[in-house]
């Protein structure tokens, strides 16, 4: 009688504990879900002062990417370009919603290393680096307002007669304007140009 008492309270022991078992794996399953969205979400920073948007963000800070430790390699170049040449279509057509460009930029981001992405971020890119680039490409930062943005065209000569410094002093005030202006196709221009040299090679 004692035996059979003995082993009826191994098994219950025995039971407790595998219950205790199962309970306690059950709360590891939560941070994989619960990381699910950051995964989804931009890593990126815009709350800084003169924060560039996250498009420009991405397409300056892949650029630079190529003078840093971690440049875009040519498998990456090879999946990015056809989402750049959709973000490019989406600019030239100007009927796309933004959820379908927000989908593209998360693809952009998600194609990125986690050191490149943490190098973009270090960055904080302003409208000031994005205009240096600007300059630095023999493009005048009031791009945005001549004929190929459509803006400007109110003003006598859509704006190119203005000296490139007050040019640039314009684009500063409007703010995004260079977002949806010839600036940001130049940008894309050259990142695809830049996609297209190294999925080649």
């Amino acid at each position: 009688m004692k035996r059979f008492v003995l082993v009826i309270s191994l098994m219950t022991l025995a039971a407790l504990l595998l219950a205790a078992c199962g309970g306690a794996t059950a709360p590891q399953a939560a941070p994989a879900s619960a990381s699910a969205p950051s995964g989804a979400a931009t890593s990126l920073d815009t709350s800084y002062p003169n924060a560039l948007p996250i498009r420009n963000q991405l397409l300056l800070g892949m650029l630079k990417l190529e003078e840093s430790a971690h440049p875009l390699s040519a498998p990456q170049a090879a999946a990015l370009l056809p989402l750049w040449q959709g973000i490019r279509g989406t600019m030239n057509s100007g009927a796309a919603a933004q959820a379908e460009t927000d989908a593209l930029l998360q693809q952009i981001e998600a194609g990125l290393s986690a050191e490149q992405r943490a190098a973009i971020r270090g960055w904080k890119l302003t409208q000031a680096d994005l205009q240096e680039w600007a300059r630095s490409q023999g493009i005048t930062t009031g791009s945005g307002d001549t004929a190929g943005s459509g803006m400007g065209s109110g003003e006598p000569g859509g704006g190119q007669a203005l000296s490139a410094e007050a040019r640039a002093t314009r684009q500063a005030e409007r703010g995004g304007s260079a977002e949806s202006g010839g600036l940001s196709k130049a940008l894309v221009d050259a990142m695809i140009k830049l996609l297209e040299s190294k999925k080649a090679n």
